[in-house]
């Protein structure tokens, strides 16, 4: 029986050195390599950790279980282990996502199965031929992201678009009976150093962080304290954008350097919605950016950053490519790792 991984460190190759797949001693067979890592990695908690991080434990145990050498840093190649031409996946969902590129019928993807403990309990290892098979659609879902930095004070743009500065009557109506997802309306749209004024008292405040792939929990938490601090008697989030259409505002809260803008870019000039003939774009779309800092078990809220989407990318710009990210997403079957 052939000792791969003790001939890959006798070997001294890295990760990103390229092997004949006919080798029949470096270059280690699919069957192979998933009882390899399987015996390896079974067992290993990434409980605690933030998703970047549990990426990187999950590549420096596949580089041990493999006898590679751990790099200083893992670089951006396709794939990710170039030289056993495998990518590798952790799913606690059975909902699978590829970015920025197609399946290759010819690449091994490894997938690690992660339990309601966040230890890994299984390992599947499949040709990317098989794995084709699950994408129903063939269509790639666009995403938008763009670069958060942290600016060490409070931000907020000096006004609203022309647009939403038009039409704003001011009679200063109580927004306290209206729902956070009603249509907005010229007499409670609130302008922009309003809605700031009324925020800025969350600064210096707290959330729970629960754990790291709990983001949609934190994000609750403050959607639901900037319900009570605009002054709405109720806390509502059907998912819409802006999260809270009423005042025309997308919420984030930001612990990474990476700001996830889903399917909506504020420079796309995309219609959001028409109210009595008049037409509000993504430009006018005000962003509420809250700098979070993990302290423990709690999220401390540092800074707001309260720009419109025509501002947006002056303080934040998009990725490259237009500021986006495609994936496609494969439902794969429930029995997937049995």
């Amino acid at each position: 029986m052939i000792n791969y991984p003790q001939n890959i460190e006798q070997s001294t190759l890295s990760i990103y050195d390229a092997i004949d797949p006919t080798n029949p001693n470096l270059y280690i067979p699919i069957e192979e390599l998933e009882v390899i890592l399987s015996n390896a990695l079974i067992g290993l908690s990434l409980a605690g950790y933030p998703l970047r991080t549990r990426s990187k434990i999950v590549k420096v145990a596949v580089c041990q279980a493999l006898g590679y050498p751990i790099p200083q840093s893992f670089r951006k190649t396709r794939p990710r282990f170039f030289g056993q031409n495998f990518d590798v996946y952790t799913q606690k969902s059975l909902n699978v996502q590829i970015w920025n590129e197609d399946i290759d019928a010819f690449r091994r993807y490894v997938f690690f199965r992660i339990g309601e403990d966040d230890t890994i309990t299984a390992v599947k290892v499949i040709r990317g031929a098989e794995l084709a098979q699950y994408d129903r659609t063939g269509t790639l879902t666009i995403k938008y992201q763009a670069t958060m930095t942290s600016r060490g004070e409070n931000i907020c743009s000096p006004n609203d678009s022309e647009t939403v500065e038009n039409w704003i009557v001011n009679t200063n109506d109580s927004i306290c009976a209206a729902s956070p997802n009603d249509f907005p309306i010229n007499t409670q749209l609130l302008r922009i150093t309003e809605i700031y004024r009324r925020l800025q008292p969350i600064v210096g405040q707290s959330i729970a962080y629960h754990n790291a792939v709990q983001e949609r929990t934190r994000g609750a938490a403050l959607h639901d304290m900037i319900c009570q601090y605009l002054g709405y008697s109720i806390y509502e989030d059907n998912g819409t954008y802006p999260d809270i259409f009423h005042q025309l505002l997308e919420i984030k809260l930001q612990t990474s350097p990476t700001i996830d803008l889903g399917l909506h870019s504020p420079a796309d000039h995309e219609v959001i919605v028409s109210i009595d003939h008049t037409i509000f774009y993504s430009e006018d779309i005000r962003y509420a950016i809250f700098d979070g800092e993990v302290q423990e078990d709690r999220v401390i809220l540092r800074n707001l950053y309260l720009v419109t989407g025509k501002d947006f990318t002056s303080y934040f710009p998009l990725f490259g490519g237009g500021g986006t990210n495609s994936k496609i997403q494969l439902p794969l079957p429930y029995d997937f790792f049995n």
